[in-house]
């Protein structure tokens, strides 16, 4: 019996790839297989593939033309075998008794997703440091096993939305019809959060057994820009899923927290001109159709994504010059715009329509 499918989309990363495989083929657990699929390298990935398949009888080589990874894990989905499946990815590497240790948690407790922790390795300098933000379980229950009704915080800040550091029960994915969105980036959103959202057992392992590896120029992350709208496309479909399954009234204010932060992410961390692109639609159109506009103050976890948004509300599309200041001086000076132990310093009628140079200088000026 096959306990893990290991599901490993490839794309360009013949400098990293033998690390990754060589720490799945030693894998203590050793009833798993692993799918790889090649998604259009054109670099030596194909060809590391194939040497280690002829050492592992275990790797599975899928080679299709260049899609995305949403494409290439689905691919993989429709092959496995395994009681569980692991979607890694293929620039990193593993702690060769994860899969042995997720697979033991999630069998004791019957659990449909066993989530682990992460250690962030710098690949400049190769120093590793616990990843302490992915897995907030200081706020999830004291308890083996549980689902998304017995957290009192936020689910979606309590979980990163990546497929990585879960281990997913087989049946439970085909019975709820789960794939992966079919886009650059950000195509794990949409089928990590259903699945918390649908499961009845979730177990944390606290354990760090992934080793996710960082300041890679060759990333995805570093090229958002050839696909700056993902994130929002990812968003939309998660907003749809919940209101399907008709849970928006226990999850709205969650989800809007969680929206509008991605939402800030993302513009202070594009580089213009595609930053100002999505200035524009998150102003015309993207904040209201999220659910963020007609918001108060208090309706808010973090403060400073309010304020930031407080700002980039109060910018006219076509003022260049104001935008330009909240990209050059504002986004970057939150800290000194938040007072009075996190609250909001300044009240806008919605009737008054200051400049944000008038906004900024009003909110440091408040002692």
């Amino acid at each position: 019996m096959i306990k893990v499918s290991v599901i490993l989309p490839i794309y360009n990363v013949e400098s990293f790839l033998p690390r990754c495989l060589d720490s799945l083929i030693n894998q203590t657990l050793k009833e798993i297989e692993i799918i790889c699929v090649n998604d259009g390298s054109t670099d030596n990935s194909l060809s590391i593939l194939e040497d280690y398949s002829k050492l592992d009888s275990r790797i599975i080589i899928i080679d299709e033309e260049n899609h995305n990874a949403g494409y290439a894990r689905n691919q993989g989905l429709k092959i496995a075998k395994g009681e569980y499946l692991s979607f890694l990815d293929s620039d990193d590497f593993f702690n060769e008794n994860m899969l042995e240790l997720a697979y033991k948690r999630a069998k004791r407790f019957d659990a449909d997703i066993c989530i682990y922790k992460s250690i962030l390795y710098d690949n400049l300098t190769g120093e590793s440091r616990l990843n302490t933000w992915a897995v907030k379980d200081q706020f999830l229950p004291d308890a083996d096993v549980f689902n998304y009704k017995d957290i009192d915080s936020n689910i979606f800040s309590d979980f990163m939305c990546w497929a990585w550091d879960k281990l997913f029960k087989r049946s439970f994915i085909e019975e709820n019809d789960l794939r992966f969105q079919e886009q650059r980036t950000t195509n794990d959103m949409y089928f990590v959060f259903s699945a918390i959202l649908k499961v009845d057992s979730l177990t944390i392992l606290k354990e760090p057994l992934y080793y996710q590896r960082r300041n890679v120029s060759t990333s995805l992350s570093n090229s958002r820009e050839l696909s700056w709208d993902c994130f929002y496309k990812a968003l939309i479909k998660l907003l749809d899923e919940i209101i399907h399954m008709g849970i928006y009234d226990d999850l709205k204010q969650d989800f809007i927290n969680y929206a509008l932060h991605t939402c800030i992410w993302n513009l202070n961390t594009l580089s213009d001109p595609i930053a100002y692109e999505l200035f524009k639609k998150l102003k015309a159109a993207w904040f209201y159709n999220l659910g963020i506009d007609n918001q108060d103050k208090d309706y808010f976890e973090n403060k400073k994504d309010y304020l930031m948004y407080l700002l980039l509300k109060n910018i006219h599309l076509d003022d260049l010059e104001s935008y330009k200041f909240y990209r050059d001086t504002c986004k970057d000076n939150m800290d000194l715009l938040v007072k009075n132990k996190g609250k909001i310093a300044i009240e806008l009628s919605k009737n008054e329509m200051l400049t944000i140079r008038e906004i900024f200088d009003e909110l440091t000026l408040v002692k």
